[in-house]
């Protein structure tokens, strides 16, 4: 079994960030060292050149999110995890996947649409392409599982296609997908159960953002409990004070499954301990408690090591080089499979 998930460098990192997917590498992390197997984590910084940056804070938000990932339980000598634009071997894979990746599928892609109509000046040829980089991260290391948010399900199923596309046209089959030998490994998404889409407090049927999100909404990896307090108890809720979970209830259930998530509870089990709460103010008040005791540990940790961006430099020079090890039989078996270059 192997493990793969990539992480954007872009903006401050959220809650909503570590809840749905940099928790879960730390699982993933423990789980394939249990198993004997390799979990693998990237910092996308080619994804982050697909709109408009500042190449200064591209690389600042870099060491501030290898960071994070490392205070948050990531161990180099655990897993692998590197710098995207230090394994060249995925953007040359982009290329070649781009043969049987559709016109029309990259177009139908949701998260296209929204970040091209965000784009004043400039719609990047790099963001329409942007799935098709995600697929080559994963299919570059032949993963099974990869663990993403909720909102990654379109990219999961779209890298899926071109496995098996490729797998159909290069791997000696009829061109029906899932004929011919697996050069590519078909990954499947994971994804989680609880928390699975943390919204914005303050907008709670909006995802919490980094990029689009209010700041009073959004509860930073980075804020301090105090700032975390206060936002949790300005959270918008309802008018009627009853604690329970629906549709009809968006602002409530984020607080609840919040809560369930940073307590190991399910929402179910939330709504039932607070039946006997006050209302609001109550569930406001124990989802700023778990909210700053989980994310204290990380703060302390995070504030030891990222004053070291040579230390940083060198665990990714160590991953990057793994990493390689790893994607290079896989591409050159991809342009065996293509002719493309000299014979293997």
């Amino acid at each position: 079994m192997r493990i793969y998930s990539g992480i954007q460098p872009t903006g401050r990192k959220h809650l909503g960030n570590h809840l749905g997917a940099i928790r879960h590498y730390v699982t993933g992390q423990e789980e394939a060292e249990a198993a004997g197997a390799e979990a693998i984590f990237c910092v996308v910084d080619l994804h982050a050149t697909t709109v408009a940056y500042d190449p200064r804070e591209l690389r600042d938000r870099t060491y501030d999110t290898v960071a994070l990932l490392l205070a948050a339980g990531l161990d180099p000598d655990r897993c692998i995890l590197y710098r995207q634009g230090d394994v060249p071997e995925v953007p040359e894979l982009t290329w070649l996947l781009t043969a049987v990746t559709a016109h029309g599928d990259l177009n139908r892609m949701h998260q296209f649409k929204e970040k091209s109509a965000q784009q004043r000046e400039l719609v990047s040829a790099g963001l329409f392409l942007y799935p098709v980089l995600m697929a080559a991260d994963v299919l570059a290391f032949r993963a099974d599982r990869v663990p993403v948010g909720d909102d990654q399900r379109q990219h999961i199923e779209l890298m899926r296609d071109i496995a098996l596309r490729f797998n159909a046209r290069f791997g000696g089959g009829d061109g029906t997908p899932g004929s011919g030998r697996e050069v590519l490994r078909v990954p499947e998404g994971v994804y989680p159960t609880v928390a699975a889409r943390v919204m914005d407090l303050q907008a709670p049927e909006r995802k919490m953002s980094t990029s689009s999100g209010s700041i009073e909404g959004t509860l930073y990896l980075l804020d301090d409990a105090k700032t975390i307090t206060k936002k949790l108890k300005r959270a918008v809720t309802d008018s009627d004070n009853e604690i329970r979970i629906g549709p009809d209830k968006p602002g409530v259930t984020n607080l609840v499954e919040l809560l369930a998530a940073t307590t190991d509870r399910t929402p179910e089990q939330v709504v039932e301990d607070l039946a006997d709460a006050r209302g609001y103010g109550d569930l406001k008040v124990a989802t700023a408690e778990a909210v700053v005791a989980m994310l204290g540990p990380i703060q302390e940790r995070y504030a030891e090591l990222r004053h070291d961006e040579d230390a940083i430099e060198r665990a990714l020079a160590v991953g990057a080089a793994k990493a390689r090890a790893i994607a290079g039989p896989v591409l050159a078996e991809v342009r065996e499979a293509m002719g493309v270059g000299p014979r293997a």
